[in-house]
């Protein structure tokens, strides 16, 4: 009998050990090697409250920049709310201007190039008109009128304070002064609205923008008429992106959903959704979305070719969408380096659908924040080299 009490005792202890070698081995991060392997959805689900213990990877703005890692801000919304579509960077209808000469004439100055600066109210050329002669001269001559309808109407009034003569002449020479100062305003209107210059002999072609000449059709001596474009002058910083869209797809798009413009480069710019045209062209058959940029044009040019991801609000389906090189494997699981002030923290994510390049993301991430999209890879590198070193 008390050998077999002491057996028992023995087993007791063993088992209590083991248990308490267990116990020990989660405080020791041993879990792995004794604990099944959580499920995608309890993993997910545990996600937010292991985020203070996730591995973080510190790297400034100037390191960022050299690795060529790409920023995005992602946004909630499944697939079926993403619509894709091709755009064209274009200026907004008040951020360029076509420059024509107002009257027929020879360009005889040139004052800019392609690609110079221009601030509103500079002059680019100068065109030697007839016509500027012409309307310079109606101004004096209504000039003249005024000043002689004047002298006429204060020599009237006088002679009829003094009763010499009647009061309808004194009436009809304030008539006539009204009419030679209507007739002066208009001639001085047309000389300001053609650019007549003060000796009348040019034609100025200015600028009603501040902007850049993007384009060039003066030379020296042309002969040229007032409907003929000779700079086309754009501001930079005064753009828009034109989106094509199916006809169904627009009926999804409203003013006001949000958007990411996408180069071929990588780099990417926030946006909002502007205007949505009522019908679709006789041409394309689509509908033209007119996306406004948030955050400045950045490196985007008139005329370049883009893409645009636009997220409609009126899509009930769930999830948040990102590109699929921005979802790393790590450790065995799905996870996304999210943007901190010091660097990178490794968010694990469930990933319920992938499709064309881009993933949707169930559970990990609330929207809003901002991740690495582009040259992830190099991420999760630097990640494991760093614990290599620890």
């Amino acid at each position: 009998m008390p050998r077999t009490s002491s057996s028992n005792s023995q087993r007791q202890w063993l088992l209590g050990g083991a248990a308490l070698v267990v116990a020990t081995g989660v405080g020791f991060g041993i879990a792995k090697l004794t604990t099944p392997k959580p499920t995608p959805t309890e993993a997910a689900a545990e996600a937010p409250a292991a985020a203070h213990g996730a591995d973080t990877l510190t790297m400034g703005p100037e390191r960022i920049q050299a690795s060529a890692v790409g920023l995005e801000t992602v946004l909630a919304g499944g697939l079926a709310s993403e619509v894709v579509a091709q755009a064209t960077v274009e200026a907004e209808p008040t951020g360029q201007a076509v420059l024509t000469a107002r009257a027929a004439g020879a360009v005889v100055q040139i004052t800019k190039r392609l690609g110079d600066p221009v601030r509103a109210g500079e002059t680019l050329a100068l065109v030697s008109s007839r016509e500027a002669a012409q309307i310079s001269a109606d101004r004096s001559v209504a000039s003249a009128k005024v000043d002689l309808a004047r002298r006429m109407m204060a020599r009237e009034k006088r002679l009829y304070e003094q009763k010499v003569s009647p009061r309808q002449d004194y009436e009809a020479a304030m008539a006539e002064l009204a009419t030679a100062e209507a007739e002066a305003r208009r001639a001085s209107t047309a000389a300001g609205a053609a650019a007549v210059s003060n000796d009348g002999r040019y034609v100025a072609v200015t600028s009603p923008i501040n902007g850049r000449v993007t384009a060039m059709a003066a030379s020296l001596g042309a002969y040229v008429q007032p409907e003929t474009e000779l700079f086309r002058v754009s501001d930079p910083a005064r753009i828009q992106v034109d989106a094509a869209v199916t006809a169904n797809d627009a009926r999804r798009i409203a003013p006001g959903d949000r958007a990411i413009v996408e180069t071929s480069g990588g780099e990417t710019r926030a946006a909002v959704v502007r205007a949505v045209t009522p019908g679709v062209s006789e041409e394309t058959r689509s509908a033209t979305v007119v996306l406004t940029l948030t955050d400045g044009p950045g490196a985007l040019q008139l005329g370049q070719l883009v893409r645009a991801r636009i997220t409609s609000r009126q899509s009930t389906s769930a999830g948040i969408v990102v590109p699929e090189d921005s979802v790393q494997v790590i450790e065995g699981r799905d996870a996304v380096f999210v943007r901190t002030t010091t660097g990178f923290r490794v968010q694990p994510v469930s990933v319920s659908q992938r499709s064309g390049g881009r993933a949707v993301i169930l559970q990990g991430l609330k929207g809003g924040e901002t991740l690495a999209v582009k040259n992830a890879f190099l991420l999760k590198a630097e990640l494991g080299k760093s614990a290599e070193e620890d």
